[in-house]
């Protein structure tokens, strides 16, 4: 909701850049999914790496917090 309150806000002060960034937004958006799908995918292999490398901390104290 802010980013629309925001666009309306540059669409009164200039209306060409708020017509540029409607039409730019999508583009950047999927330039950067990749970049996205990297970081959720190197996330998960260092959560693995830390999940197997403190399981016998956790198997030998079983009342840790998880």
């Amino acid at each position: 909701m802010i980013k629309f309150l925001l666009w309306l806000i540059l669409l009164i002060l200039c209306w060409p850049i708020a017509l540029l960034a409607l039409v730019l937004y999508p583009i950047v958006w999927l330039l950067l999914l990749p970049f996205r799908l990297v970081g959720i995918a190197v996330d998960g292999v260092l959560k693995s790496i830390w999940s197997i490398v403190t399981l016998p901390a956790r198997i030998l104290n079983p009342k840790q917090k998880k």
